[in-house]
Order: C-alpha cells, then sequence, then structure tokens
C-alpha cells in the first residue's frame, strides 16, 4: 500500500555532503517512523537513523552520529537524510522504510559511494 521511492544518492569525495530523499506514495505517511538502513558489498544491512511520527524525537546509528540528520516534511510525504563529512566507510545502498503498527516498507535503495 505504501511505496517508497529514494533519490539523491551519486559519487563524492571524502568530506563532502549529499542529501538523500524518500517519497512516499500510496497514502500519507504522517502517522508512521520513518528511516533509513544502510548495506555495503558483503555486510550485514544496518540501522542509520529514524524519526517519529512526531518529527520530535530521533535515533542515529553510533556511526554515523554528529555527521547525519534525518528529517521529514510531512506535508510533502518525504523524509530527507543530509549526511556531512562523508566517509569512505559510508559507502553503501541506503535504503529508506516506514513502519506503522509492525507493518513496514521498504524502497529499491540508492547507492552512495565516497571516493577517498
Amino acid at each position: 500500500q505504501v511505496q517508497l521511492v529514494e533519490s539523491g544518492g551519486g559519487l563524492v569525495q571524502a568530506g563532502g555532503s549529499l542529501r538523500l530523499s524518500c517519497a512516499a506514495s500510496g497514502r500519507t505517511v504522517s502517522s508512521f517512523t520513518m528511516g533509513w538502513f544502510r548495506q555495503a558489498p558483503g555486510k550485514e544491512r544496518t540501522f542509520v537513523a529514524a524519526i517519529r511520527w512526531s518529527g520530535g524525537s530521533t535515533n542515529y546509528g553510533d556511526s554515523v552520529k554528529g555527521r547525519f540528520t534525518i528529517s521529514r516534511d510531512n506535508a510533502k510525504n518525504t523524509v530527507y537524510l543530509q549526511m556531512n563529512s562523508l566517509k569512505p566507510e559510508d559507502t553503501a545502498l541506503y535504503f529508506c522504510y516506514a513502519e506503522k503498527d509492525w507493518n513496514d516498507y521498504w524502497g529499491r535503495g540508492s547507492q552512495v559511494t565516497v571516493s577517498s
């Protein structure tokens, strides 16, 4: 019922910035928790960030704290991930998700590659 499409990924030099967007369709996701996971080749999918429906509470994975910021614009049915001070270790496929009442939905992913 909920479709998620990520955009904004690409190639960036170490120390640079990117902003990922995740646009939801099919229904309004203003009451959903939204967030991001990432997965590098040969590694487990790991938690990056999440934001509750109210926008007043956020959580981040330890490896991105202080560098990444998650936000949402419910009027646009969109969640964002601002990524600053990027490192080669951040290279991964980034997945957007939406969750409510133990039902979760996933996007197809957007590739972020950080060069040395």
